[in-house]
């Protein structure tokens, strides 16, 4: 049932809001976090203002479109808030040991009035396109995937002044923006895990190092390293690729993934020195067939990790938890709506996402503290689309009590769309 109504929301649903309340000043900023969150959660084919406030009795267009745009309240402070609930439960808390992951998504996006909207690879479609691009740090613990911070990426094309106004800031700096503000909180990552996009960036490599962060990139196949030679006196300079070449079959690991497929790969690890870093660093060069000539597949990574640690198994266990990031893209763009708005500017663009956060995160929080099993489902729910599932069961059985009581509002509602309820 696409129809909702915050009056005849789970009482969870209203427990959890009340966690924000302080951080509106106002009733009424009170009320449309409520149906934005309403209608972020519910089964609403699209997540747009439209299709949100059509679908929700007793919630109009211009109050929430308002609310997105106008009103005085801080989508950062919503943020914190979000992570301090996470934080306070025993459940649900940050533990130590987590993986951090960086990475950007876009999505496609006509026009040229949009705030970072401009021809540029779009991830989920594999090729460049108009669109707009986002850069997310991402937690994952071994139990929980949750999303942390969120910048939009203007793209020079996007700005008066391209590459020269001072509102552009190349995806690097804005991935490191972010990983200081978990830092900030005192979230200290074991590992940050980085596609080649920003591990082929020699300045946002060294900052990590400065933070002292132990990370996984991905490097380029061109990227050039400095090997001991045979006689282990003179370093011989060769590009990734040409090593990769110069190995043996058996200096390669068979190893099988278990992700949502199994996928088996071949490893070789090794030490060197690159430019720009002192000292060796660990390679490995994960393939998807056993031998070069037959791959289709090839990808290169660097780590700071010791090489005691740094061992062909732990490379691809540890950089597979990536995955998790694209789950989260998938289930908050599918069911949450993470790339469907009727806004335009940055500050309401922002606002969207962190509120797509909170609802993504309102479902984790149940799903991991067993609230909708104990009462709307009888089989264990074990992913995200299993727990919202379960919530959208509670939000048509109690929309089914409350119409039950409220045919003349609902009738209402139906004639303000142009239709007899009758």
């Amino acid at each position: 049932m696409k129809e909702t109504t915050v009056a005849a929301m789970p009482p969870c649903f209203d427990r959890w809001c009340r966690r924000f309340d302080d951080v509106f000043t106002r009733s009424a900023q009170r009320r449309e976090f409520r149906n934005y969150l309403a209608g972020l959660l519910g089964e609403s084919e699209r997540k747009n203002l439209s299709q949100i406030s059509d679908n929700a009795v007793e919630v109009t267009y211009h109050k929430l479109h308002h609310f997105l745009t106008e009103a005085p309240w801080s989508a950062s402070e919503i943020n914190e808030r979000r992570l301090q609930v996470m934080a306070s439960c025993r459940q649900t808390k940050i533990t130590s040991g987590f993986s951090l992951i960086v990475d950007d998504s876009g999505h496609r996006k006509s026009g040229t009035l949009t705030s970072g909207v401009g021809r540029q690879y779009i991830g989920e479609i594999g090729k460049t396109e108009n669109g707009i691009v986002i850069v997310t740090t991402h937690l994952y613990d071994g139990v929980k995937s949750l999303p942390l911070d969120v910048e939009l990426y203007q793209h020079a094309s996007s700005l008066t002044q391209g590459k020269d106004d001072p509102e552009f800031v190349k995806k690097p700096d804005l991935a490191m923006n972010l990983i200081d503000k978990c830092l900030n909180r005192g979230h200290r990552p074991k590992i940050v895990l980085i596609d080649s996009s920003y591990g082929n960036n020699r300045h946002f490599v060294q900052q990590l190092e400065s933070k002292k962060l132990k990370y996984i990139v991905g490097v380029a196949k061109n990227r050039r390293i400095f090997l001991q030679s045979d006689c282990g006196e003179v370093k011989v300079k060769a590009r990734l690729d040409e090593v990769a070449k110069s190995l043996k079959p058996e200096a390669f690991t068979e190893l099988t993934l278990e992700l949502d497929k199994p996928r088996t790969v071949w490893v070789a690890t090794f030490s060197a020195e690159t430019i720009g870093l002192e000292g060796e660093r660990v390679f490995a060069i994960v393939m998807n067939t056993s031998t070069l000539s037959e791959k289709t597949e090839v990808d290169y990574f660097m780590t700071n990790a010791s090489h005691s640690i740094a061992t062909a198994s732990w490379f691809v266990q540890t950089y597979s938890q990536r995955n998790w990031v694209e789950v989260f893209y998938r289930e908050a763009k599918g069911w949450l709506g993470l790339s469907e708005y009727q806004v335009r500017d940055k500050k309401s663009l922002y606002r969207h996402w962190i509120l797509v956060f909170t609802a993504y995160t309102f479902i984790l929080w149940h799903q991991l503290t067993g609230g909708f099993r104990r009462r709307w489902a009888n089989k264990e729910l074990k992913t995200f689309v299993d727990a919202l599932e379960a919530f959208r069961t509670a939000i048509s059985y109690r929309f089914v009590q409350w119409l039950n009581h409220n045919k003349d509002v609902f009738a209402a509602y139906k004639q303000s769309l142009g239709f007899i309820w009758a």
